[in-house]
């Protein structure tokens, strides 16, 4: 393949899902990584990528009615997320849109869900005399206190904390309004054994669970724990994870569920080829609905999928952290903002 043949397909890859990793796109083009990180460097010479570590986004829309600047440079945030492939490039592209509008300059950096690079990155960031920090921490909310010892305001972004947090704000999405979402569709619909399936790794999957429960007890549908599925991270126990996608599958043959809200895409788009072996059908014998919205709609059945907001996110973090920077003594604040789900074949 010719330099500028790879050069026109990241440029789709990116137009479609927003980000990509360079080794997984290698490996799609049968290059090498190094090739395909020369062919995103010379992109992002040209203005049309913006290269993060590991890979590349789309890049920042030049603002329509960027804020002035009387007093010479604005204000410059951090902001620290565990990827830059899935999940947060809208909330990356958000971020800067309103960092862009209000003459705040937006320096990323990525941990790679590790705590220890996740530290390291801030440390770097405040040694670069930062005005604030946007994070989603990869630990637990019991292991943000640090945080608050940073000497700068800082916003949780998708990442709920401790009330014992000093000085934590946050935005997040309802996670269990959007399962809800789905639970409610689903039964609409005509299912009535309505399962779950989540990843263990998630920080979302206990929200998930908490929507889905919510919304079969308003339904007055059942919900026995022979509906509800957990499945680790394929690079965390490959055959353990198999054999839990086999239980489930299992289950459908057996008609134990007719439904089932599964958390995240990735998984969800698995579960299909799995099906079709055993001679089921999406959405006969079973309805799916994904969450995340990453990439549902490239399944070769369209999913049905809970899409969190999470341009919104990046926008509605930047935005509060604005106004903490601008009124430190203002009361502190948690936004919450509400998915949407997108219908497509897979839920029937």
């Amino acid at each position: 393949m010719h330099a500028e043949d790879r050069h026109q397909a990241i440029l789709r890859r990116l137009r479609e899902r927003g980000s990509l990793r360079v080794t997984d796109f290698a490996e799609e083009l049968r290059v090498s990584a190094v090739t395909v990180r020369r062919d995103v460097e010379a992109l992002a010479g040209r203005g049309l990528v913006a290269r993060v570590h590991g890979g590349a986004l789309l890049p920042d829309p030049a603002p329509t009615n960027p804020a002035p600047r009387p007093d010479g440079p604005g204000p410059v945030f951090g902001l620290v997320v565990p990827a830059a492939d899935y999940y947060y490039p809208e909330v990356i592209q958000g971020a800067r849109e309103a960092a862009a509008a209000r003459g705040i300059r937006l320096v990323l950096g990525i941990s790679q869900y590790r705590a220890d690079e996740e530290r390291a990155q801030v440390r770097q960031l405040l040694s670069h005399g930062i005005d604030g920090l946007l994070i989603a921490p990869c630990g637990p909310p019991g292991d943000q206190d640090w945080l608050a010892a940073l000497g700068v305001p800082f916003v949780l972004v998708e990442r709920r904390s401790g009330d014992d947090v000093p000085g934590a704000e946050q935005v997040v999405t309802d996670h269990a309004h959007g399962a809800r979402l789905a639970v409610r569709h689903l039964a609409r619909s005509g299912r009535e054994r309505i399962g779950l399936l989540v990843r263990a790794d998630s920080p979302h999957s206990a929200l998930v669970k908490e929507g889905y429960l919510d919304g079969l007890a308003s339904l007055g549908l059942p919900a026995p724990q022979s509906l509800r599925f957990t499945i680790t991270a394929p690079e965390a126990d490959p055959l353990r994870r198999d054999a839990q996608l086999d239980e489930f599958t299992a289950a459908v043959g057996d008609g134990l569920l007719d439904a089932v809200l599964v958390h995240n895409d990735h998984d969800a788009i698995v579960l299909l080829p799995r099906l079709r072996t055993r001679g089921l059908s999406v959405p006969g014998d079973l309805a799916i609905v994904a969450y995340d919205d990453e990439v549902a709609a490239l399944a070769d059945i369209p999913l049905t999928a809970v899409a969190p907001p999470k341009r919104a996110v990046g926008v509605a973090a930047v935005d509060l952290l604005a106004l903490r920077v601008a009124d430190p003594g203002r009361a502190r604040h948690r936004l919450s903002i509400l998915p949407e789900l997108r219908q497509r074949a897979s839920s029937g």
